[in-house]
């Protein structure tokens, strides 16, 4: 997989749009919960992975809610990615970009406004841990949109 490309900037269409969603909806299922599995296994996670407590607002399952802001973004990850660099370092982009981007909102945005600590209460091991799971997230994102760009045929 390291002969990975982005799309040229400006040629972002509603297709590519839709396989980011699918991309990281997948990753999320595959990759993020991949690594909460393995994470568990080893004792460094507190819960396993594809939690079935329901979360709001529409009481789905954890593990759905978490695939659909996965899918969500793969959108921006779609959108970011014709900034990757082609070939072996579009990869440590996917896993930068997976890694950073949605740790940072979730630390610094969504953990204040429900009222949890900021950064996971700064506690190494809950940081380490959201940057392993969404860099996983990250790569799976970028390696499921290489495989559905190859799989599915394109559209003029």
């Amino acid at each position: 997989m390291s002969d990975a490309s982005p799309l040229p900037a400006g040629r972002i269409s509603p297709t590519n749009l839709a396989l980011g969603f699918v991309a990281g909806f997948l990753a999320v299922l595959v990759f993020h919960q991949g690594m909460l599995a393995f994470l568990y296994a080893i004792d460094f996670a507190s819960n396993g992975p594809f939690q079935m407590k329901q979360t709001g607002p529409f009481n789905v399952p954890r593990f759905v809610s978490l695939a659909f802001w996965g899918g969500v973004w793969g959108v921006v990850y779609v959108l970011v990615e014709t900034r990757f660099p082609h070939g072996a370092k579009y990869w440590l982009c996917a896993l930068v970009f997976g890694a950073l981007a949605p740790s940072l909102l979730s630390w610094f945005v969504i953990a204040p406004i429900r009222g949890n600590p900021i950064a996971g209460g700064w506690e190494m091991a809950n940081i380490i841990r959201g940057l392993l799971l969404n860099g996983a997230w990250g790569l799976g994102t970028g390696a499921t949109l290489w495989l559905l760009r190859r799989v599915l045929p394109p559209r003029p």
